[in-house]
């Protein structure tokens, strides 16, 4: 309890600092054609998820140094996009490097090298992924809060798979990160320092889970925005647009631009329905591998559903 309290001021204080170097090198998010908000907000403040793995880097042992040094490197990378726009090609040439020294840690060099590619190109599309969904205030926040909170709780109660220390000291960063986000004026965005690592950090503790267990059901923490994006990339293919280029076609971006929907309700909507289905997952666990299976088909049958019903009822509303 006192190294969570000491690391909740310590990252309040890391946060507060941060908004005073941002705000003296112009370290912003402009709205633009392509943004679901409308108001100049410091961007970055997402930089306390990387922040405090290094905390527990240091008073943990030097756990995980290949993850931490993949962390480091992607971090760092999308700071620097965050201050200056790079090219893809650069983007994802660190993603890359930054995955296989995760995989590294992992020992999926040694344990299933065949399957690297394929897990590489996954765990790529669903960082980026992690990044285009982070377009309104408290998405990226109470998302990964609440992935993050599953995990611990499976981590504390049936299979402990990582230090409990270092998920909650994330936990907390967390906790710090949507006090200034999740609110209807956000103070800062995640930007993608935030929003990248924190995808980083939760595939990796997914990653762990999977190699204690040997099941790759846990995939369903990730449900939610999984469909969300993978829809819309299949609707922007059936619409013949560049799939690389930015848009505001997700799901979430049409409930929050072209319905005016609240975007703090938007974000508890994609909140909470990962929550539910976590909680129904982890009930199904104990019935069986088939049980749980059936479930997460049907589960993924229902959000595409609701995902096609929504897009074909207001999609017409959509501004380019």
């Amino acid at each position: 309890m006192i190294l969570l309290l000491s690391t909740l001021i310590a990252l309040i204080a890391v946060e507060l600092v941060y908004f005073r170097l941002a705000d003296r090198f112009n370290i912003i998010d402009k709205p633009n054609d392509r943004s679901s908000h409308t108001k100049v907000t410091l961007r970055g403040g997402g930089v306390i998820f990387p922040i405090a793995a290094l905390l527990f880097f240091g008073i943990g042992g030097f756990t995980y140094p290949w993850f931490i040094s993949g962390l480091i490197l992607i971090s760092a990378i999308s700071f620097w996009d965050d201050l200056k726009p790079l090219s893809m090609k650069v983007r994802l040439g660190v993603h890359f490097t930054a995955i296989s020294l995760m995989f590294y840690q992992l020992g999926l060099f040694f344990e299933a090298i065949w399957l690297v590619p394929v897990l590489l190109l996954l765990c790529a599309g669903i960082i980026n992924a992690w990044n285009f969904m982070d377009g309104i205030n408290g998405m990226t926040g109470g998302y990964s809060l609440v992935v993050l909170g599953a995990l611990a709780w499976v981590n504390h109660s049936s299979i402990p798979f990582v230090a409990p220390e270092m998920l909650e000291i994330i936990l907390v960063s967390l906790l710090v990160f949507n006090f200034f986000n999740f609110r209807t004026k956000a103070a800062c965005f995640a930007g993608d320092i935030g929003s990248v690592s924190i995808a980083y950090v939760i595939l990796f503790f997914l990653g762990l889970l999977m190699l204690k267990t040997g099941d790759f059901s846990w995939i369903c923490f990730l449900a939610v925005y999984g469909v969300d994006s993978v829809m819309t990339i299949f609707h922007r293919v059936l619409l013949r647009e560049n799939i690389t280029k930015p848009h505001r076609k997700h799901l979430y971006q049409l409930l929050a631009n072209e319905l005016n929907i609240p975007h703090v309700f938007v974000s508890w909507i994609y909140v909470l329905l990962q929550f539910t289905m976590m909680i129904g997952y982890l009930l199904c666990r104990p019935l069986g591998a088939g049980m749980v299976w059936c479930y997460i088909g049907v589960i993924i049958f229902l959000l595409v559903c609701l995902y096609v019903v929504i897009k074909r009822k207001w999609f017409h509303l959509h501004q380019p």
